[in-house]
């Protein structure tokens, strides 16, 4: 078994998350920061169930840099694939709190979207032989909001197909991040088209396709293997091999949202590379990967920050155990 069987490229930062629950940054009385970016959050939580994952991104060489890049070595997430910008800040991404748990982003304090070193990632940087050992491949869409992560995106995709990695790409859909997010959409579409697996938010599927039905959407592109559209306190929706269904959300204390798709996507790849594509043909054990991948995304939910929170597989089997008693 290769030891870097998920690559996870993308932003490495702190979420500052607002210590009281408030509707401004003015409202806000401290902030508590949390390790987060997406597609690492995705590598913590493979590496905390048992699959191996490589981080791919750009941090700054800085004080907040070098502790991230500790805090995925803590977990266990291989940083190989780690770059350091000598002069551009690692980023931080204020975080809002509803009275729910609820999440809204504040922005990035004073500074522009741009000026931060996860958007600096160097295509010709990139480590080959990472995903000459992998079997898939994690991205999210915020690199394709800058020139040079752009270009990382693109030869990174070149090489998944060049060393037949499967490509799942969450949409994870952050306006601030773009300096115009009305480029967006057609650099998204034409990633959206490469890909194996796509996972969508329903504001996002109703953003990119006008509908929340994976089906619909896996027929629309015809070129994916699944679509999965988390929809929050009302579930998931997937389409996988033709396979199609609903799987209710879990009932859980909801402290914090962040980081809950990510757990999800994380949750869905490791079952995945447990059971291997080729039970795909299953709808049982579509459906069983679906609820697996869904209870990793609710426990997340129950404590504040997205990798701290993260559960481990004895967790989870615990908690789908109680799940199947009621």
């Amino acid at each position: 078994m290769s030891d870097h069987r998920v690559l996870c490229l993308g932003e490495l930062l702190f979420d500052r998350l607002a210590d009281n629950s408030a509707a401004s940054i003015d409202e806000v009385n401290s902030w508590t920061s949390y390790p987060g970016g997406a597609p690492a959050n995705v590598a913590c939580g493979l590496v905390k169930l048992g699959t191996p994952a490589t981080f791919i991104g750009c941090v700054g060489k800085d004080a907040s840099g070098e502790a991230l890049v500790k805090e995925l070595q803590s977990v266990g997430v291989d940083v190989t694939g780690i770059q350091y910008h000598p002069t551009a800040p690692t980023r931080e991404v204020y975080v809002l709190r509803s009275p729910t748990g609820d999440r809204e982003f504040a922005g990035f304090g004073n500074l522009p979207p741009d000026c931060f070193a996860d958007a600096f990632l160097q295509a010709d940087r990139l480590i080959e032989s990472l995903f000459l050992e992998a079997e898939y491949l994690v991205l999210g869409t915020l690199e394709l909001a800058y020139p040079e992560t752009r270009k990382a995106v693109n030869k990174a995709l070149d090489l998944a197909h060049k060393y037949n990695l499967k490509i799942l790409l969450d949409v994870n859909w952050r306006s601030m991040f773009w300096l115009d997010p009305l480029e967006a959409t057609p650099l998204i579409r034409q990633v959206i088209k490469q890909v194996d697996f796509l996972k969508l938010s329903t504001e996002e599927a109703e953003w990119l396709f006008d509908t929340i039905d994976p089906g619909a959407i896996a027929y629309r592109l015809n070129s994916v293997e699944g679509v999965l559209v988390t929809a929050g306190e009302n579930g998931c929706y997937y389409c996988i091999s033709e396979s199609e269904g609903h799987i209710p959300a879990f009932g859980v204390n909801v402290v914090d949202t962040t980081g809950a798709g990510d757990a999800f996507v994380a949750g869905f790849l490791h079952q995945l590379c447990q059971c291997g594509m080729k039970q795909l043909q299953k709808p049982e054990t579509i459906k069983n990967l679906v609820v697996y991948a869904s209870a990793v995304g609710a426990l997340t939910t129950t404590k504040p920050g997205a990798i701290a929170a993260q559960p481990t597989v004895a967790e989870i089997d615990v908690f789908l155990l109680e799940q199947s008693q009621k």
